[in-house]
């Protein structure tokens, strides 16, 4: 059980109702609750913080040049360091829409190393030792800089960071699954 109770529609500051009028707006394929979903409901507790959360999510999720499987295999690695449960299932869903089996995201999420095509076995990669180390190999960094470049290699960083954030804010306040989520880690509140 989510421990911030959702905000009354009815009471919403002029702020909370810009927050969620511009997360509606941008997630439009998550529903028209998406607002009481994910981060962004506990964010309606602080609008302006969760102004710019939502702009910086808006930037690396649809305005870089970082190719959407590799966006989404670094995403859902993140997810699965985290043990972020909602983080995870909601990217999951996006990157099978971007064409990644099913069946590497489970073994990503028992934390096995999936069969992917090299780029994204190097995201992986880059991204788990920048989050268990919190540095990155020179040969690590070497690989993904002759994939990506140094633009496309910024971009890759900041997504990973902001999805830190995300995940942190979804397990600090327990945030709860869709009805419609897998629960991978039901042991971990």
């Amino acid at each position: 059980m989510s421990r911030l109770e959702p905000l009354d529609e009815a009471l919403l500051t002029s702020d909370q109702k810009s927050l969620r009028d511009s997360v509606v707006g941008s997630r439009k394929g998550l529903g028209p609750d998406v607002w009481k979903s994910g981060p962004f409901g506990v964010w309606q507790h602080a609008p302006d913080l969760g102004m710019k959360a939502l702009e910086l999510g808006a930037q690396v999720r649809f305005a870089t040049e970082l190719d959407p499987q590799m966006r989404e295999v670094a995403i859902c690695c993140v997810g699965v360091h985290f043990k972020s449960k909602f983080e995870f299932e909601a990217h999951a869903a996006i990157a099978i829409s971007e064409g990644i089996d099913s069946s590497y995201l489970d073994v990503l999420a028992e934390g096995g190393q999936p069969s992917w095509e090299r780029e994204l076995m190097i995201t992986q990669k880059f991204t788990e030792e920048l989050l268990q180390s919190t540095r990155v190999s020179d040969s690590t960094y070497g690989m993904m800089l002759n994939v990506v470049g140094s633009k496309g290699l910024v971009e890759l960083v900041s997504t990973i960071g902001y999805y830190c954030l995300v995940s942190l804010t979804l397990n600090a306040f327990q945030v709860d699954l869709a009805d419609s989520m897998i629960d991978r880690w039901p042991e971990e509140t």
